[in-house]
């Protein structure tokens, strides 16, 4: 039985159908105090062998939601809980940055592992976070489904990675996609506030863009990183990433430097969500 938390309740639907299993009915309520309530009443009314626990935790709210539905279906007597984090908040908190700093996707994962018997996550920003649960989670790389949206028409397209050490991230969406070179941003420090972004190697010039990331937060890299191209004559800019989080202006930013177009996945449920991870993670369970 999938059992949804209220951040992913699309995502969740379309992994209860791809298993073929069946959607619990999950209440959300929150107490006059500001306490919330996550509960799972389906769960209770039926022999559940495996309860899947689905929730991307995009806030401190989503996490202690999926704390209590673990906790509720395991009283409510399933045999095994499994639960998965689409999206893994503080996954990028994965050491401590200043001296009594906390290792924050440590401390949640310890949090989670409490309740559960294993743990999924879609392509988590660092995967050695996946050690910090126990037992170990499983990565789950859905890159290859942000191939899908894209236009069959790309001229001559580049796909390009935020850094190098993510450049395996453009060649998954190449692939995919069936052509195209792939290529990476260099950041060059010029000072202590000021950095150089370019395309480290391939031409540009009248070729079709994609850019890829795993996340997309505020955008400011990212259309920083698109102005440059269009500096170079770049034909068309396409934004794609799995975790399509778009913070505050982040969507104005890159429509600004002149992004044709953002995909995302439904790792995080946003406008953009062109995509579903969900068979990546129905091929796993």
């Amino acid at each position: 039985m999938i059992v949804s938390g209220s951040s992913s309740q699309a995502f969740a639907a379309a992994l209860a159908r791809d298993l073929e299993e069946p959607l619990a009915a999950v209440e959300y309520d929150r107490f006059p105090d500001g306490e919330l309530l996550a509960a799972a009443p389906d769960v209770a009314d039926r022999d559940v062998d495996r309860a899947i626990v689905v929730a991307s935790t995009t806030s401190s709210d989503a996490h202690l939601e999926v704390l209590q539905l673990q906790d509720a279906v395991r009283e409510a007597g399933a045999d095994e809980v499994v639960t998965v984090l689409p999206y893994m908040g503080y996954g990028r908190q994965d050491k401590a940055f200043e001296a009594g700093h906390p290792i924050s996707a440590r401390a949640v994962a310890r949090a989670i592992s409490t309740g559960t018997d294993r743990v999924l996550t879609v392509n988590p920003h660092e995967e050695s976070i996946c050690g910090f649960f126990e037992p170990t989670a499983t990565a789950v790389d859905a890159a290859d489904q942000l191939a899908d949206p894209l236009p069959a028409d790309l001229e001559e397209p580049v796909f390009l990675s935020p850094d190098a050490g993510a450049v395996e991230l453009a060649e998954t969406v190449r692939d995919a996609y069936g052509r195209g070179a792939t290529d990476y941003f260099e950041k060059t420090r010029l000072s202590g506030t000021e950095v150089e972004i370019s395309p480290s190697d391939v031409a540009v010039a009248d070729r079709d863009v994609v850019v890829t990331d795993d996340i997309i937060a505020t955008g400011s890299t990212m259309s920083e990183a698109v102005g440059v191209l269009g500096e170079r004559g770049v034909g068309r800019v396409f934004v794609t990433c799995v975790h399509p989080l778009l913070a505050r202006d982040a969507v104005t930013k890159l429509s600004r430097a002149g992004v044709e177009a953002i995909y995302g996945t439904d790792t995080i449920e946003r406008q953009y969500s062109a995509v579903s991870v969900a068979p990546s993670v129905a091929d796993e369970l």
